[in-house]
């Protein structure tokens, strides 16, 4: 299973959660307009085929199921997102079929460009290799080059 493979998930599923647990579009799209993207039909599609094929295996435990229903009520917080991506990873590393087939899918979500998010606090997106570079975040920092 491909690490990154969980946080993807959630990355595309959160914002959908509420609507994708209670069945409802039109709340998907009112939770997407309030991370301040421009809900799409196409978005939608894509995380409910996702969740599709997730939710049979995640209402099979309690702990993800917790998880899930956490995400969808607080989907700002990092810690109920951090504890929904562990559950799918869990998940994931039991069921290696169902993940090569959520990575397929998760790869026909990608729009034809490159897209990257970073989230939380001092984070840093990087959208390809990096190599010979310094990445630093926080307060006062030093560098010391050599």
């Amino acid at each position: 299973m491909d690490p990154q493979l969980p946080a993807q998930l959630v990355q595309l599923l959160a914002p959908y959660l509420p609507s994708l647990l209670k069945g409802l579009k039109l709340a998907g799209q009112e939770a997407a307009k309030k991370l301040g993207e421009k809900a799409s039909e196409q978005g939608f599609d894509h995380a409910k085929a996702l969740w599709d094929k997730l939710r049979p295996k995640v209402e099979t435990r309690p702990a993800a199921l917790e998880a899930i229903q956490d995400a969808a009520d607080h989907p700002d917080d990092e810690d109920a997102l951090a504890a929904l991506r562990l559950q799918l990873k869990k998940l994931l590393a039991e069921d290696e079929a169902l993940a090569q087939e959520l990575a397929h899918l998760l790869a026909q979500a990608r729009p034809a460009g490159q897209t990257v998010t970073a989230s939380g606090n001092r984070s840093v997106a990087i959208g390809g290799s990096v190599s010979g570079s310094v990445i630093v975040t926080g307060d006062r920092n030093k560098i010391n080059q050599r």
